[in-house]
């Protein structure tokens, strides 16, 4: 049997999602979660095989519970399904250890051909992305590093939760470094992206998808 765990924040999608995933022969909804920080309690209390995880979720977001849930539980795969498709959102989900990355447009049958891969520990990343990913590539090649985003997997995470008014404290806690670490990341994304006010700052979250509006 797979057990399989829904992460979002919004009641609606984890209904639809338990309705489609259960089913399925021999796959069973083993727990949901609301918040990132529920979806790391129930991986570890239940250990499913595959997570599905909302990217943007308030409080921990996605990519942190990602990478929460592959420390508690390494033996769950993580699918990230999201409404956006940036090349700087799918490299931080790769980095946070999701093998999977579903498009909330993507037809169903995407994400059960993703939960089935996951299952066997494979990766699955939706088509549409994997040709834009290709094609992207290809244009750059010989050009240099143009269109890539000057920040960091990490300063994006910060930039994250600062868009969204999470305190130097709070980050700390929730990424796991100190305050002095936020700070000096926080200085650094202002000085990377020339900008100076956190209004500032939560129109380039906004603008990049880093965010919800």
């Amino acid at each position: 049997m797979t057990r399989i765990l829904i992460v979002d924040d919004h009641d609606v999608v984890r209904r639809g999602l338990r309705g489609l995933l259960a089913a399925q022969a021999g796959w069973e909804v083993c727990a949901e979660a609301g918040s990132g920080d529920e979806a790391v309690a129930q991986a570890a209390a239940h250990r499913p095989h595959v997570a599905i995880v909302d990217a943007m979720m308030p409080g921990m977001d996605g990519l942190t519970a990602t990478r929460r849930i592959r420390e508690r539980a390494p033996d769950t795969e993580v699918c990230v399904f999201t409404m956006h498709e940036t090349e700087e959102l799918v490299s931080d989900v790769l980095a946070a250890g999701a093998r999977g990355y579903v498009l909330k447009s993507d037809p169903s049958r995407l994400l059960l051909a993703a939960v089935e891969a996951l299952a066997r520990h494979c990766s699955f990343l939706t088509p549409s992305l994997s040709d834009a990913l290709v094609s992207r590539f290809g244009r750059r090649s010989g050009r240099g590093p143009a269109g890539v985003s000057p920040l960091t997997t990490r300063e994006r995470e910060v930039v994250r939760l600062l868009a969204v008014g999470r305190g130097n404290k709070e980050i700390g806690s929730v990424l796991g470094i100190s305050v002095k670490t936020v700070e000096s990341h926080r200085a650094n994304i202002m000085r990377k992206l020339e900008l100076d006010t956190i209004v500032d700052l939560v129109r380039y979250a906004v603008r990049n998808r880093l965010v919800e509006a």
